[in-house]
């Protein structure tokens, strides 16, 4: 596996960072998640194949475990708002005078620096400082987000993980490390970098009325007779004529320039006479870009993502039949682990063998669970 050696420690946070984690530990790492002791434990689903050390950080004696540890890791990953680990004494400053090889990865809304940055937020504050939300909704509607995949996990902890194998690579070369100001603001503009360049092209008119937003009728959603959807993205011409054919429209008499607002009226009506899968079955043979709006547990079984792998199946305490995408991109010669579904760690299940892994003695360890430092294994 491509970071196989590579040692993460992963301060516990909400699903930005653990999707970061989660991307370096399908890839190889070793993810140590430190976890509080005690308190409502909620279950991630995105901490699959991490180990869970659970450490009380608000005592000096936890905090210096967590300093231990980084002093033989590679990545420290936290996802606390500016100035948190500075108060417990783990800033960038000391750990990477204890260790300059450490890479320092720092996940928050705003960055660590400038007017809002210790202000609290979640995706949807974010892609609207962004620019973005001002861009996502339907003509005359308010603005919707796209649940939180866009700052979370899009332009949080995707592009946060992208930074860390960066600093890996450069530390290949340098041999330092480096601190990472990952802002899922800057994220989330990032990754819509494509959208602001060509705004006055294909975003001229206001929202829900451009090509790709809603606006045309050749790429938009369509209800079908029972109550399910067909995705059109028919945007070229070829396409576009291969539409008409499904929809047994005569290409003398409908044409892309046409009103929209009444050719997608035209579309909704031919639509509703046949079932969604129905509508597959007409759009089978034809290159179309028309395809079944599918749920999770359709898209699981669909045959081509079934021959890709696109899912993992198991089973999880509280999940009995978990089901979680597999890891992407595929390598030809270090390809992430496997195609099973990898356990959840349980609060503090490995606190003992990791800590023992890094120097801890028994006599060390049986003080720290005495004074309350560490806890053990705590079932979900």
């Amino acid at each position: 596996m491509a970071l196989k050696d590579i040692t993460v420690i992963e301060m516990a946070g909400l699903a930005p960072a653990p999707l970061c984690g989660m991307i370096l530990a399908d890839f190889g790492a070793t993810v140590i998640r430190v976890d509080k002791p005690t308190g409502l434990f909620v279950v991630d689903t995105l901490a699959r194949g991490k180990r869970s050390v659970s450490v009380n950080l608000k005592t000096r004696e936890g905090a210096n475990i967590v300093r231990r540890l980084c002093k033989n890791a590679d990545v420290l990953l936290e996802p606390f708002r500016p100035g948190v680990m500075e108060k417990l004494n783990l800033g960038p400053q000391i750990l990477t005078k204890d260790n300059p090889k450490l890479i320092y990865a720092r996940l928050t809304g705003y960055g660590q620096t400038g007017p809002m940055a210790h202000k609290a937020g979640h995706d949807i504050n974010y892609i609207a400082t962004s620019g973005l939300l001002s861009m996502l909704g339907r003509q005359g509607e308010k603005p919707y987000p796209p649940l939180n995949i866009l700052a979370d996990f899009a332009g949080g902890g995707l592009p946060c993980a992208l930074g860390i194998v960066i600093a890996l690579f450069e530390r290949s070369r340098s041999g330092l490390g480096q601190v990472i100001d990952c802002s899922m603001v800057e994220g989330s503009a990032y990754m819509s970098a494509w959208v602001d360049i060509v705004r006055g092209h294909f975003f001229a008119k206001k929202r829900g009325q451009n090509m790709l937003d809603g606006g045309a009728a050749y790429y938009d959603t369509y209800e079908t007779k029972d109550g399910k959807f067909m995705a059109v993205g028919a945007v070229e011409d070829k396409f576009y004529e291969a539409l008409l054919k499904g929809l047994e429209l005569d290409p003398s008499k409908v044409s892309q320039g046409d009103d929209q607002v009444e050719q997608k009226q035209l579309f909704e009506k031919i639509f509703l006479t046949k079932s969604r899968d129905e509508w597959v079955q007409v759009f089978a043979d034809l290159d179309a870009c028309v395809t079944p709006v599918l749920t999770s547990d359709e898209a699981a079984e669909h045959p081509h993502n079934q021959h890709r792998g696109l899912f993992l199946k198991g089973t999880w305490p509280n999940f009995p039949n978990a089901l979680h995408p597999a890891p992407a991109p595929k390598l030809s010669r270090t390809p992430a682990e496997g195609m099973k579904l990898k356990p959840l760690p349980s609060l503090g299940e490995h606190t003992i063998d990791v800590l023992s892994d890094f120097g801890f003695s028994q006599d060390e360890l049986k003080d720290l669970a005495s004074q309350g430092t560490i806890s053990k294994k705590e079932s979900l």
